[in-house]
């Protein structure tokens, strides 16, 4: 049986269930909502990005170009290749967390 946690969009306040082994964006998207941008949906692009508040998470395959391993240990995350392993509360990316992607890809990170 598989497990079927909450997702809270902390931005908007939307809640919506998330089966452990389906990202969270395709499961925002199965409810026909849209608070998360949508782009690639196969982790190659970045639009998704999203910072996890709280809870327990792991990540599919990614870009490293939009999510350093860093990043990824801060919270930061694309949202096709997200999958819950608890409750999770997310924010969407602020222009702070794009820039500073932007600015580890400069240096060669």
């Amino acid at each position: 049986m598989v497990a079927r946690y909450i997702i809270e969009i902390e931005d908007c306040g939307r809640r919506f269930p998330c089966p452990e082994d389906e990202g969270v964006l395709q499961a925002m998207e199965r409810q026909g909502w849209q608070a998360i941008p949508v782009g690639c949906r196969n982790g190659g692009c970045g639009r998704c990005l999203i910072r996890v508040i709280c809870g327990a998470f792991r990540t599919g395959l990614m870009s490293r170009r939009h999510v350093s391993e860093g990043q990824g240990a801060q919270g930061l995350a694309l949202a096709c290749r997200l999958y819950p392993q608890s409750d999770l509360t997310v924010r969407l990316a602020t222009p702070h967390d794009r820039a500073a992607t932007e600015n580890e890809n400069a240096r060669g990170a």
